[in-house]
């Protein structure tokens, strides 16, 4: 959201220097949604309101391709219909799907991309909008990459025999390269696209202007361990908030990319489906740095599988003998009756749950009846009434709309990733002395981001702000703390 205000307010990509981080088509989204509103980023209340309305309809449109797309690798509604059902109600899903994520926004992206080409005919008109639309998906996430080697093998297998055969293949890649080019042209009409000297030495950043492909080569180039490892992700936040959806997914996904490869002419849908999974689970296993929301593409994926399994397992001879006699819809629906109990039992917790009141709530696995937009509206209105805009200020993210774009207005409020970083900011407002910070807006979260982003000492300076502070406002509630500290000197 912060980088959306910069290309309304600013018309630039980014309010700090453009690193090439990420692609910048997420928030080129998220700025011509909050663009044309009555009060742009200010429309619901907040920047990150604003975004989280984009990320409802988002979501409502990634559960009609889901849908859609399940539907036609299937042939079955019942598979289609169970994979939206995991889309919207598993827990870890409900969590992401509500957050300004660029993963939610590439979902869309790849989701449409898949419905074009699963369309009754591939038609040149079809091919075109698919490759238009991962183009598009991967540069809003780069990661949509690891999607690529299916939706090739399904465009092969779709257009084979097919009278504009030879046009449409070159066509598509085409169409999907295009916003990649325009990406990478950008950065060398910038002369941002090698670094100087074509100095890769991860060592020594090139200290005279950013670089496309150092940032690149430094992404790939990251490692923090295995995920498998028991204080990774995995075991500390994904399976502990759904296992039922993970573990059953990786179960799938494996028995569809069994019936897909051993029956690959016959089984293209569990192929693909099979595929889309196995690729995306390979750039999370692969070792490199993994942030908790990087699970979020993984989620349509495992639903897809899961159906697409389960659908085929109901109508296996086996469950035929179970129920006799009984009619194929009856042999569907007794068993995804028993499903749908077990998982609404509020005794499960994965849809249902009883809340501390002794009641029965939808289950959060995340918060449980925590009001942290509250929280947050207390800490800005504390700023607001005691600390000046002239203030140099050290802050958390979620802030940075509300302290820009609505008046009174901080322009030396900064994030502790962007002042850590950015010369502009680290070497002349800051120069990396904590005497010249005033106030430290935080929370837990960010003390730890700021203690996991300084394995190299470039926080050191704001970790000693924070020794040489006092606390002046507080918010605790559960496992959240929201602080305020000004700083002695």
């Amino acid at each position: 959201m912060q980088r959306a205000w910069s290309l309304v307010r600013e018309t630039r990509l980014s309010p700090y220097t453009y690193d090439y981080d990420h692609a910048p088509a997420g928030w080129i989204t998220l700025a011509g949604w909050a663009f044309p509103l009555p009060k742009q980023f200010e429309a619901f209340g907040n920047a990150i309101n604003t975004g989280r309305f984009l990320m409802l309809l988002v979501h409502l449109a990634s559960v009609v391709l889901l849908f859609e797309v399940t539907r036609r690798l299937s042939g079955t509604v019942l598979a289609a219909t169970i994979a939206a059902f995991f889309f919207n109600l598993s827990p870890i899903s409900v969590y992401y799907q509500r957050q300004v994520l660029l993963d939610n926004l590439m979902i869309f992206w790849m989701l449409l991309a898949l419905y074009a080409l699963l369309r009754r005919e591939t038609t040149i008109r079809s091919a075109l909008a698919g490759g238009i639309a991962l183009g598009i998906a991967l540069i809003t996430k780069e990661n949509a990459l690891f999607f690529a080697p299916t939706f090739m093998y399904l465009l092969y297998r779709r257009i084979r025999g097919s009278a504009s055969q030879r046009f449409t293949r070159t066509l598509w890649p085409f169409a999907a390269a295009a916003p990649v080019g325009a990406y990478v042209t950008y950065a060398l009409l910038k002369n941002e696209l090698m670094p100087s000297g074509l100095d890769f030495d991860l060592a020594n950043p090139p200290a005279d202007h950013v670089s496309l492909l150092y940032t690149l080569w430094w992404q790939i180039n990251r490692s923090q361990g295995s995920l498998l490892n028991h204080h990774g992700l995995l075991y500390t936040s994904w399976l502990p908030r759904d296992s039922f959806l993970l573990l059953a997914g990786m179960a799938t996904t494996a028995i569809s990319l069994w019936w897909g490869m051993r029956k690959h002419r016959r089984d293209l849908g569990f192929f693909v489906a099979g595929t889309l999974g196995f690729g995306y689970a390979f750039y999370l296993l692969r070792g490199s740095v993994v942030l908790d929301f990087y699970i979020t593409p993984l989620i349509p994926m495992f639903a897809m599988n899961i159906g697409m399994v389960t659908d085929r397992l109901l109508r296996r001879p086996v469950l035929r003998k179970v129920l006799g006699r009984a009619s194929s819809k009856v042999r569907i629906a007794v068993p995804a009756l028993l499903a749908v109990m077990l998982l609404a039992s509020p005794s499960t917790g994965y849809v249902l749950t009883v809340n501390t009141e002794g009641r029965v709530a939808v289950a959060d696995q995340y918060q449980h009846k925590l009001a942290l937009t509250h929280m947050q509206l207390a800490q800005i209105a504390w700023v607001r009434k005691h600390v000046s805009p002239k203030a140099r200020i050290i802050m958390d993210d979620d802030m940075w709309g509300e302290l820009h774009d609505v008046h009174p207005f901080y322009p030396y409020a900064h994030s502790h990733w962007n002042a850590s970083s950015d010369p502009a900011l680290r070497d002349k407002l800051f120069r990396k002395r904590w005497q010249n910070v005033d106030y430290i807006i935080m929370s837990n979260k960010m003390r730890n981001a700021i203690h996991r982003n300084n394995g190299d000492g470039r926080e050191n300076w704001i970790l000693a702000a924070l020794r040489n502070s006092e606390r002046v406002w507080a918010d605790i509630r559960g496992g959240i703390r929201l602080e305020i500290y000004r700083v002695n000197k």
